[in-house]
């Protein structure tokens, strides 16, 4: 402690010592002090001032560690007396000083004053006035008369019988110090969260003291509650190393707490670590470590803290939007968010799971939030595999998931909530969550309904867990102290997941597709009428899946009495009809997790019912043909409901909407949507053209499969041969597949299409793509062997991309004509451009010239071009397009009376 405070250090007593002035840190003992100066970037320099001429009482001392001849040694008289005489007059306060002697070792003693200079109190003359120090005399030289001054107090302390000098000797001023507490758990406990009076001796860190409890001496190490600050590590060698801020944050605590009267609350005692709140007449030091970037909540010591969390986690909050000291390089979870995003109130349309819930936007939009810092109930690995046989359903298998969702669905569904973003958790793959599954980017929020946090109150019903992070992940609710509170509440109450009793089991019985068991539910589901039900899930405006609470089942149900658009999961292809997405969106925020009203009148042959659903007094059915999504089905004429559907419908109809926007016209073909930043991708096949429609497209083989073809069309009519089928034995049904003897007197394999009677049955050659009528005589079984499974449908159908057929029959067959005769049994090239509604869009190649077949069309001014808008397929309009000027100037075919895509085009049976 050398390093001087302020000023040079007088190192000769012959000459004036100059006067220094510091801040009292701490007070050693009734002799010594130790003073600081002025912080300036960081800790200030502090040392060691011994007063000159007095001695004051040694404190007590415990016994060396590991050292077992070393013994503890007790107060002298009157020493803690003359150390809290100093403390207390001196400890924060500015003082001034001299140093007239430094001996060899470093020690330092001098005469210290209290204020800015010289005629301040004489620390030293103070305490021997009070007899709590005696006077040196062996040094005194009687030419100094400050020194004679000390003799005449120390003479006038003696006659009064002050301090040390009091009959008795002083035994009863001698601490009966405990330096240990032998059951630190029962001792705070006693104490029952009462304020004890203290003096706060040492602090190791900014969170960690060293208290002296009074009135009995117990001298305890407290930790403070709810937060840490930056330690010192300990290394090998016995050196401390600080962490960032470690020393700052220590000057800190010391600068306000070391050696003032305090009040120390001991909350709790895990592990033989007492924690506690240190209250100061200025204020409470954990807040302002807090808000001062010194330290960061705890959570596990945050629980016990008495004075209120939410004020150290508002003090923490403040910090990080300074981004002061170890905050300084802090990101907020949600710095990207703008304001709008990170609080906005939304409408529930869809609970998801026990911790996570579709929201409709103000703007329309729908966006998935997680609940955040909760977990939904789960079911560990060893239970789920328990029954391989059966089919593991999450909502009804683990146990209290369905009660949570029935929570949030009964609170949440159809109804305005305030989200507010509390961060985003990014997307994980499944190389980096291992044998965990891989998630997409979850934002997580606090939801609040009428002021109650739906996370809180799922908590607090034990139909949920609390996560548990690591200190440094910021990543958690905004309220994640309630969270806990609420699942502390839970255990201790035995509640939800947390109960002891018997996990509840919900046996529901699926009776989707089980027809045999539909058809023995069917006459009870006929007979109770109305029935009430949860729709679980939505597949289609018209199609849905749901719960019956009493009976315990799930089955398929089909509104009754309309025709919904279908979408692509019900439509070879895949390609869904207009409005079949907006459709099923209306059923879905309309009913979907809703409790509903269902009359049941039929079910079809895949054991799915069909009837009526009502819901808060309205017909679905009816309501999607008011909307122009639906039409009436003839079915409906049979029902109650016929008129109601009939007189929405018509004024459907004369609204033009949706539906009926467009319904004499044909309907345009859809584009795919293709992104701008895509290249064209020219990946030519080999391709086999094996015929050509009436509407220009065209049917293909692969000629990488052709051998696979014929070894089984050579197998298939060998069989045949073997074993004749036996005509007019084979009942044909629209859409089964068959074999068909062809005009070549060979078998194909074929798919009816249509049976108008048994002499004309429409079927389509499924490996080349022709069509015909034929007798179903001439029709058989498609042999088990040569099924679709064994090779799928060679045959399949394009279009030519970039072109617009012509409407006119007579130019419409002249380019048919032309693509028959040079394309038709040939081998080309062919690459898909783009999709469309029925089928892809492809260039074509003659495999010899590499000239593109549809370019050559337009060439010859057989077609015309259609223009596409997608940018990376501008090189090949623009191609087609100067063909097509080339044709117009030559009067080409269509082209022959000049331009006629104007006024009368349709005219001419064309349009632009």
């Amino acid at each position: 402690m050398a390093t001087p405070v302020s000023g040079p250090v007088q190192s000769s007593p012959s000459a004036a010592p100059a006067l220094q002035r510091g801040i009292v840190k701490m007070v050693l003992s009734g002799c010594a002090i130790i003073v600081r100066g002025q912080p300036r970037g960081g800790p200030p320099p502090e040392r060691q001032i011994n007063l000159s001429n007095v001695r004051a009482g040694a404190l007590a001392r415990r016994a060396t560690q590991n050292q077992p001849e070393t013994k503890d040694t007790p107060d002298e008289p009157w020493a803690f007396q003359a150390r809290e005489f100093l403390r207390k007059k001196m400890i924060g306060k500015e003082v001034c000083f001299t140093v007239e002697i430094k001996t060899q070792q470093g020690r330092e003693y001098g005469m210290v004053y209290l204020g800015k200079d010289a005629s301040g109190e004489n620390i030293a003359e103070s305490l021997v006035a009070e007899g709590l120090a005696t006077v040196r005399r062996e040094g005194i030289r009687g030419t100094n008369p400050d020194q004679a001054r000390l003799c005449d107090l120390e003479d006038q302390a003696k006659a009064a019988k002050k301090g040390i000098w009091s009959e008795g000797g002083g035994a009863h001023t001698i601490r009966d110090l405990k330096y240990s507490i032998e059951n630190p758990r029962n001792f705070v406990d006693s104490l029952h969260q009462k304020p004890v009076n203290a003096i706060i001796e040492h602090v190791r860190d900014g969170s960690v003291v060293r208290a002296l409890l009074l009135p009995d001496h117990y001298l305890v190490t407290v930790m403070l509650s709810g937060v840490k600050c930056p330690t010192f590590k300990r290394e090998a060698d016995g050196t401390e190393t600080p962490e960032p801020f470690a020393a700052e944050a220590k000057f800190f605590t010391e600068s306000r707490l070391l050696q003032r009267d305090v009040q120390i609350i001991l909350e709790s005692c895990p592990n033989q670590v007492i924690l506690g709140t240190i209250l100061h007449p200025n204020g409470n030091i954990t807040e302002l470590l807090l808000k001062e970037g010194f330290a960061r909540c705890v959570d596990w010591s945050m629980a016990v803290y008495t004075q209120g969390a939410e004020k150290l986690r508002a003090a923490e909050r403040s910090a990080k939007e300074r981004k002061v000291r170890i905050w300084k390089d802090y990101v907020a979870p949600t710095a990207n968010l703008d304001q709008k995003d990170r609080q906005f109130v939304a409408k529930v349309m869809q609970v998801v799971n026990a911790d996570a819930i579709v929201v409709k936007l103000n703007s329309g939009e729908y966006k998935t939030i997680h609940l955040s810092s909760i977990r939904p109930p789960r079911i560990e690995g060893e239970e789920k595999n328990k029954d391989k046989d059966k089919r593991f359903r999450p909502l009804y298998d683990i146990p209290y998931m369905f009660e949570a969702r029935e929570f949030l669905r009964k609170k949440l569904i159809g109804k305005k909530v305030n989200v507010t973003v509390d961060y985003i958790r990014a997307a994980t793959t499944a190389a980096e969550t291992g044998p965990v599954p891989a998630f997409p980017e979850r934002t997580c929020a606090t939801v609040t309904i009428g002021g109650i946090n739906i996370a809180e109150a799922l908590v607090s019903k034990g139909l949920a867990t609390v996560i548990r992070y690591r200190q440094d992940d910021d990543q958690r609710s905004s309220h994640y102290d309630e969270l806990l509170a609420a699942e502390a509440r839970a255990i201790k109450n035995g509640k939800g997941l947390h109960s002891k009793k018997e996990v509840p089991i919900h046996r529901v019985a699926d009776i989707s597709g089980e027809t045999q068991k539909a058809k023995q539910f069917l006459p009870f589901l006929q007979r109770a009428g109305r029935s009430e039900a949860v729709v679980e899930y939505v597949f289609s405006g018209s199609r849905l899946k749901l719960y019956m609470p009493k009976e315990t089942c799930l089955i398929t149900f089909l509104l009754a009495g309309i025709e919904c658009p279908r979408g692509s999961r019900n439509i070879p292809g895949g390609v869904p009809e207009p409005f079949s997405e907006e459709a099923t969106l209306f059923t879905k925020e309309l009913v979907l997790q809703r409790e509903v009203e269902v009359e049941v009148e039929s079910m079809d042959k895949a054991g799915n019912f069909i009837g009526w659903l009502h819901i808060e007094g309205v017909n679905l059915s009816v309501a999607l043909v008011e909307n122009s999504l639906s039409k009436v089905h003839f079915t409906a004429e049979r029902s109650a409901y016929y008129k109601t559907l009939q007189s929405a419908e018509e004024v459907a109809r004369q609204r033009k909407d949706k539906i009926w926007a467009n319904y004499e016209e044909k309907p345009t073909e859809e584009v795919a949507q293709v992104s701008e930043e895509k290249e064209r991708v020219a990946n030519y096949r080999p391709v086999y053209v094996t015929e050509i429609t009436d509407g220009l497209h065209f049917y293909t083989q692969d000629v990488e499969t052709g051998a696979q073809l014929e070894n089984l069309m050579e197998t298939m009519r060998a069989e045949i041969a073997a074993q004749p089928p036996v005509e007019g034995s084979f009942t044909s049904h629209r859409g089964d597949y068959c074999i068909a003897k062809f005009a070549d007197g060979e078998w194909y394999r074929a798919r009816v299409e249509k049976v108008e009677s048994p002499a004309k049955v429409h079927v389509f050659y499924i490996d080349y793509g022709n069509r015909e009528i034929v007798s179903s005589v001439r029709l058989a079984a498609l042999p088990p062997a040569f099924s679709t499974r064994s090779l799928p449908p060679q045959a399949t159908e394009y279009a030519f991309a970039f072109i617009q057929v012509p409407q006119d029959e007579d130019a419409r067959a002249d380019a048919v004509d032309c693509v028959v005769r040079d394309i038709q049994n040939t081998q080309c090239l062919l690459n898909v451009e783009y999709g469309g509604s029925t089928c892809p869009h492809v260039t074509l190649l003659f495999s010899d010239s590499k000239d593109d077949v549809g370019q050559g069309l337009v060439k010859e001014g057989l077609v015309m071009v259609e223009v596409r808008k997608e940018k990376h397929l501008q090189k090949m309009v623009t191609e087609y397009l100067n063909s097509q000027e080339s044709a117009k100037s030559a009067r080409l075919n269509i082209w022959r009376y000049g331009d006629f895509r104007a006024d009368d085009a349709d005219e001419f049976g064309y349009s632009r």
